[in-house]
């Protein structure tokens, strides 16, 4: 009905959802007469449920953040042409793997990501991409450079405001998700999280 009658009518009989419609009806017997219309209360079909939608609640649910950056550290003093060595903490929540549902009426989905790649930007104009969490550098490596994340910068940061260059650590985060209990559909999309952290550079002294 066009328009919809006042939520007090006794048409709705004490519904608070759905619509009130008009079916009119008449037998062959009656074709001479108008048809009567017969108001009738219905509910209202619910959308179709998204499972990809379902999956982004899921990943909400998870709190994923930036890297957790041990290296390079705050406050750490680098030097031009030394090997730097990046790596990070992992956990649930800064690196993965997390895992997560999400329910809406019968359909369930179920969610896991983990960080695919982080692509650390050195505030030099160069960046650097590596495909897992770094490795993490002991005194025994001397001056070799890292096996899967590291940098040298080439410059100082003395022209640098504060003295530091400033980066980002950007990580992908790759999320699969499938619906579960049956039906077997299933996707994957990816997510973005970055953090930032500032390196001071010096040039190496060399003592007479």
């Amino acid at each position: 009905m066009d328009p919809q009658p006042p939520k007090d009518s006794a048409l709705w009989g004490g519904h608070t959802d759905g619509a009130i419609y008009e079916r009119s009806c008449r037998s062959s017997a009656d074709a001479a007469l108008p048809p009567l219309p017969v108001p009738f209360w219905a509910a209202e079909e619910p959308p179709p449920i998204d499972p990809a939608a379902l999956a982004q609640e899921a990943v909400d649910k998870m709190n994923l953040l930036g890297p957790d950056i041990a290296s390079p550290r705050v406050g750490g003093k680098y030097t031009v042409g030394v090997p730097m060595w990046m790596w990070v903490n992992p956990s649930p929540t800064t690196f993965g793997p997390n895992t997560a549902t999400a329910t809406a009426g019968s359909v369930t989905v179920s969610a896991t990501a983990k960080v695919a790649s982080i692509r650390w930007s050195m505030g030099d104009e160069k960046t650097v991409t590596c495909q897992g969490a770094g490795t993490k550098y002991k005194a025994s490596y001397g001056m070799a450079k890292s096996p899967d994340c590291g940098h040298q910068y080439r410059t100082s940061s003395k022209g640098q405001a504060g003295g530091r260059f400033t980066g980002t650590a950007t990580a992908t985060w790759a999320v699969d998700w499938q619906v579960t209990g049956g039906g077997g559909e299933q996707g994957a999309f990816t997510e973005v999280r970055e953090s930032d952290f500032a390196v001071s550079v010096g040039e190496m002294r060399v003592l007479d």
